[in-house]
């Protein structure tokens, strides 16, 4: 994830258009070979931990739904003992030490207030993000299935990535199902884990 054309000095932005110089947005999601976005089916190992702890470490902040942003909270969040829980792995740590200490906004209509570092996303959504990645930074972390797709439908999305596990799920969800237009990609990068997974990043054609 790496975007060198974000560090340029302020004299050669001045002569770039002004969509470059929005933070990028960037969405990562991990999915079996079927297609299965559901985070229980995907096998969540040290070396991906680490992979995506090095990602959060990148974003001036983080993007979530509801669904995610509680699901995150749930699992993430350091309790009030200070000590993480007894099922966390000490390889766990980093990621969680990250998630834990982002920024956060939160999309949602039926939340009244958040916490954990967190901000609820007011108004009209494509304005509001738009808002959100024009302010000067690094880049924005996309998470989520719903809320992903309906920024892809207004072509918010500066890069996406695919983390693509060697199983087969059997079931859904999909992720992007009931996108309305084709969304055309080239490929900018790619890791390959030992455990056969393979992320795969893209940008928009357009």
């Amino acid at each position: 994830m790496q975007d060198d054309a974000l560090g340029f000095g302020r004299r050669q932005h001045d002569f770039q258009p002004k969509e470059l110089e929005m933070r990028p947005l960037r969405y990562s999601i991990n999915i079996t070979l079927d297609g299965c976005c559901d985070h229980r089916a995907i096998p969540a190992d040290q070396e991906l931990h680490i992979y995506f702890a090095d990602r959060l470490a990148e974003a001036d902040a983080l993007l979530f739904g509801r669904v995610t942003y509680e699901m995150m909270e749930e699992a993430w969040r350091l309790p009030a003992s200070g000590v993480w829980p007894d099922w966390m792995a000490d390889w766990m740590h980093p990621f969680a030490k990250i998630m834990d200490a982002a920024k956060k906004y939160v999309v949602s209509t039926t939340l009244d207030r958040v916490d954990w570092n967190a901000q609820l996303v007011h108004g009209d959504l494509v304005t509001a993000v738009r808002e959100l990645k024009n302010e000067p930074g690094r880049g924005l972390y996309l998470g989520g299935v719903k809320l992903p797709l309906a920024l892809a439908e207004q072509g918010l999305i500066n890069e996406y990535e695919f983390v693509l596990h060697p199983r087969l799920a059997g079931h859904g969800p999909a992720v992007f199902g009931g996108l309305s237009k084709y969304v055309d990609l080239m490929p900018v990068g790619r890791h390959d884990f030992q455990s056969g997974a393979v992320a795969l990043r893209y940008k928009p054609r357009s």
